[in-house]
């Protein structure tokens, strides 16, 4: 797949160069498979001996000083497994920078998805080429913490959480036609949300969060997203009646706008107050549109991290493609889309002018996800 113009790509060289790397040297740089089949995903056993030892871990291994990271990832999955991914989408998840004291790792994260063929090849084996121990475990099992990996593998399970499509709510605008506008949108996304479904509602009102806390009642199978400055409970009370510990379970992020996020760094780079007043509870999603405000998503993202913090899981990169919500924005188009969205070090989720059969354009483009409002709800 071509990555754009030269003038992009040159883009894309300049920014590489000020992305959020923390200034250490001896870093060992490490290509990391996340390879699963539907459900399924694959783990190997490290041994005693090993760095982080009697740990399971995703698939992967040192990056080469001649190989890009895919290269690497192809590689060392063959030498290992003996998968061969060469015909398979490589999808980019994000970048991590960990220090376990004794040793510091840039783990560059991919999802790749074997083909049924593949995983009929593979899934009886019990030992890899190099005589570790393999084993294939169900996402419920991997996500609820069943199987112990290396501390840097904590963000990578959050971004697994992140679903292939995410609905955005209505503007309450859309309804004003109604007698009653918030019954009418209650009922309409009560009614048309698909099942089991991550919505972000962005409820511009003052019965944003009453309508909130009906709808996520209404419908207790679905996952929210919410605005972050929705940081008291919904009752706006001081405390949370025992609907709203129940609803607060189903919060899965909270969303930074594009400019709410630049606002938490200053123009040196250097965080502002607005940065400790983010959400402490629940992952972020953030909002960006060109390589600024990717810059920040990575920093703020490595400075949860650091400080132990629900990470950063996902940033939505728009617009993609024309919308009729914002006829005035002009679109990336998918080849600049695509170079922003290799900036960047967390899932990218594919927004403006899409609906949910582009998302196989998306993940060819490096995206993980695409989300919108008419085409899903």
């Amino acid at each position: 797949m071509s990555n754009g113009s030269d003038q992009q790509s040159q883009t894309k060289k300049d920014s590489k160069a000020k992305t959020n790397k923390p200034s250490i040297v001896n870093i060992v740089n490490v290509a990391v498979a996340v390879i699963h089949y539907k459900d399924q995903y694959l783990l190997g056993f490290r041994d005693a001996t090993q760095h982080q030892g009697n740990r399971y871990e995703f698939v992967g291994g040192k990056i080469e000083a001649d190989e890009s990271a895919a290269q690497a990832l192809i590689r060392e999955v063959a030498e290992e497994t003996g998968i061969l991914l060469d015909n398979n989408t490589i999808v980019k998840l994000g970048r991590l920078y960990h220090d376990y004291g004794d040793k510091q790792v840039s783990l560059q994260v991919y999802k790749i998805e074997l083909t049924a063929e593949q995983y009929e090849q593979h899934r009886h084996c019990e030992q890899g080429l190099e005589g570790q121990a393999l084993t294939w475990v169900s996402k419920l099992q991997l996500l609820a913490g069943e199987y112990h990996l290396p501390t840097a593998n904590k963000t990578i399970l959050e971004w697994l959480k992140l679903p292939s499509k995410i609905a955005i709510s209505y503007p309450l605008a859309h309804f004003g036609t109604h007698t009653d506008a918030a019954a009418a949108w209650l009922q309409h996304h009560q009614e048309k949300l698909a099942s089991e479904s991550w919505v972000y509602i962005r409820l511009k009102d003052a019965n944003s969060k009453h309508l909130t806390e009906q709808l996520i009642t209404a419908r207790p199978d679905i996952l929210a997203i919410l605005p972050n400055d929705n940081e008291q409970p919904l009752n706006g009370q001081g405390s949370l009646t025992a609907n709203e510990t129940e609803i607060g379970q189903r919060i899965v992020g909270k969303h930074l706008t594009h400019s709410t996020l630049m606002q938490c760094f200053n123009e040196v780079g250097s965080p502002t107050v607005l940065t400790q007043s983010l959400s402490k509870d629940h992952p972020l999603i953030v909002s960006c549109h060109d390589i600024a405000s990717i810059m920040a998503a990575n920093k703020l993202a490595n400075m949860r991290i650091q400080q132990g913090l629900p990470p950063v899981i996902g940033t939505f990169v728009s617009p993609v493609l024309a919308t009729q919500t914002h006829p005035d924005d002009t679109p990336l188009g998918w080849e600049a889309w695509s170079a922003l969205a290799e900036l960047a070090d967390m899932p990218v989720i594919g927004l403006g002018g899409l609906e949910p059969a582009m998302l196989n354009q998306a993940l060819q483009y490096g995206g993980i996800s695409v989300a919108g409002i008419s085409q899903f709800i």
